[in-house]
């Protein structure tokens, strides 16, 4: 008896183990590119839930795949509607896990032949460079995927014949409801719905439980795999708990449908047994459980907008706005949380633009304290927030985005500064003598945001570097004229330093401006469209990481 405890306990053991290892190394090993394809085949609700499958199947992991999608929701990288359809097609890829086990794990013994496996990954764990770490480490959990599975066999063989486990109720729906909460709790224990379903059907295979059973117990661990998601929305941001909730539902629905219609699925299951040639046992069970989870897909795919909307109503944004993105649960992916930061900043960027010209437009009205506040705490949280992400070793993109994002924050604090403009140049900014200048900066401005809302194209780039020198090369031209002009008794000595005032707040507000749209163009981690949106022509700078742009024509260090 004991060395059946032992047997079980071990083989559960190298069973989560070898699909962390697996789930782990492979998404390390594909890295970012397993990132871009998620977030890029996604723009439709049928696209999203292919992605959602496939990138499952391959991970070995619903649960890390949701977790990657709330964290992916929270940056801004998708949409809640895209969201729920990889979630759907999550729950889909995770029965490729059923198909595995049963296909290769059961009908062949493997676990034998799994062993070089381990060691090849081993060595390349130790040995290896960069991403063959990763590949290694995944290859080593496949590995002890087939082994755990074998130590699973031999205790389930020998456990159907100390306790008869298929003697418990298996049949009516209070039977049925008692093994699927046993599936539940297995996989709240073992943290891993694919585990629960790969030990049931291993005690399928063994004779430990009947079919009915077995069945159950898959569709309660569907609806466990649920909890791993909740828990990653605690404290998270309001598109997080709505990723969250959506997994709930969706799993739990299908459970309870699979559940009520039980009886017809067991009689579809005999007939392609029959009929088709499906093999009784675990390869049925497999498809029983791609089956009950591919209705509710039917079901809820058509409608997944509206199921989305349904959703967003239930919880609404109550997170500011412009820091909506800031959610803690990404930190702990360096790419999403600098991605994230990015948004944060341009949406802090697109108000301040808005905010200075307004302040042109209308100088008359000064700028709300409210809305200064907004933007002064926008930036205290971003910076906040920006500390927090672990520093990445490896990769020089991460960090050529983490610098251009600290001179993109320096660049907001300085154009912060000279919100709302000091009462002399609020003035000043009437005079029909600067409506040159005006004109230019509001011109600025307006190209700024939309800049930010196409995307930081590169002719919008270099339409924002000329304006800026052109008011630049205003100020340095205007300035000795107004001296002049003084002299000569047509400004007063005020007068003439109130203007000159109101040129130099013009001019670096258009500086400041490009540079910081420049350097939100430069800190998009997808570095091939950052060469399409950036300039055509690097431009010179000491940092080779994030190069400063360079400067329009002025005199040589202005005041800040």
């Amino acid at each position: 008896m004991i060395e059946l405890l032992f047997k079980l306990a071990g083989g559960i053991g190298l069973l989560l183990l070898g699909m962390v290892l697996l789930s782990d190394g492979f998404r390390a090993f594909a890295g970012e590119a397993l990132r871009r394809a998620l977030v890029r085949f996604t723009g439709t609700p049928l696209k999203a839930f292919a992605s959602g499958a496939l990138a499952t199947a391959m991970v070995q992991s619903s649960s890390a795949t949701t977790i990657t999608v709330i964290g992916f929701v929270s940056a801004g990288l998708l949409t809640f509607p895209q969201a729920v359809g990889v979630v759907m097609g999550a729950s889909l890829g995770t029965t490729g896990t059923s198909w595995l086990v049963a296909v290769l794990g059961l009908s062949v013994s493997l676990g034998f032949y799994a062993l070089p496996l381990i060691g090849v990954g081993a060595l390349l764990r130790l040995l290896g460079r960069t991403r063959w770490k990763s590949f290694g480490l995944a290859l080593a959990g496949f590995g002890l995927l087939f082994v755990g599975i074998e130590f699973l066999q031999e205790a389930m063989s020998g456990l159907s014949g100390v306790f008869d486990l298929a003697a418990l109720p298996g049949s009516g729906f209070v039977g049925h409801a008692l093994a699927a909460l046993i599936g539940f709790v297995m996989t709240l224990v073992m943290h891993s719905s694919g585990a629960a379903v790969a030990t049931t059907l291993t005690a399928l295979h063994s004779g430990a439980v009947n079919f009915d059973q077995a069945a159950s117990l898959v569709i309660g661990a569907a609806i466990g795999t649920t909890v791993t998601s909740a828990l990653a929305a605690v404290g998270a941001n309001v598109p997080a708990q709505r990723t969250a909730l959506a997994h709930v539902v969706f799993n739990l629905a299908s459970g309870l449908i699979a559940l009520v219609l039980l009886p017809l699925f067991l009689r579809g299951v005999a007939l392609a047994q029959a009929h088709l040639g499906l093999q009784p046992g675990p390869a049925s069970l497999a498809a029983f459980h791609t089956a009950f989870i591919g209705l509710g897909a039917l079901l809820f795919l058509p409608f997944a907008n509206d199921f989305a909307r349904w959703i967003e109503r239930r919880l609404p944004d109550r997170d500011p706005v412009l820091t909506r993105h800031l959610d803690p649960s990404v930190l702990s992916v360096p790419a999403v949380a600098l991605e994230a930061t990015r948004r944060a900043l341009t949406d802090t960027a697109h108000e301040l633009f808005s905010a200075l010209r307004a302040a042109i437009e209308q100088p008359a009205q000064s700028v709300t304290d409210v809305r200064h506040s907004l933007i002064q705490r926008a930036l205290e949280h971003i910076q906040e927030f920006s500390a927090r992400i672990p520093p990445e070793t490896e990769g020089a993109p991460l960090s050529a985005q983490r610098i251009a994002q600290m001179h993109a924050i320096d660049h907001l604090l300085r154009l912060l500064s000279r919100l709302p403009p000091r009462t002399a140049v609020r003035r000043m900014l009437t005079d029909p003598r600067l409506q040159s200048g005006t004109d230019k900066a509001r011109t600025l401005l307006a190209t700024a945001e939309a800049c930010i809302a196409e995307d930081f194209r590169s002719e919008q780039l270099a339409a924002l570097e000329k304006q800026a020198s052109a008011l630049a090369e205003l100020r340095r031209t205007q300035r000795p004229m107004v001296m002049r002009q003084t002299a000569g008794g047509e400004w007063t000595p005020a007068g003439a330093i109130r203007v000159l005032d109101a040129m130099r707040w013009l001019e670096r507000v258009a500086y400041h401006t490009w540079r910081l749209s420049w350097y939100l163009a430069q800190s998009r981690h997808d570095s091939e469209q950052v060469g399409r949106s950036g300039p055509a022509t690097e431009p010179p700078g000491l940092d080779r990481v994030a190069p400063d742009p360079p400067a329009p024509r002025r005199r040589s260090r202005p005041p800040a």
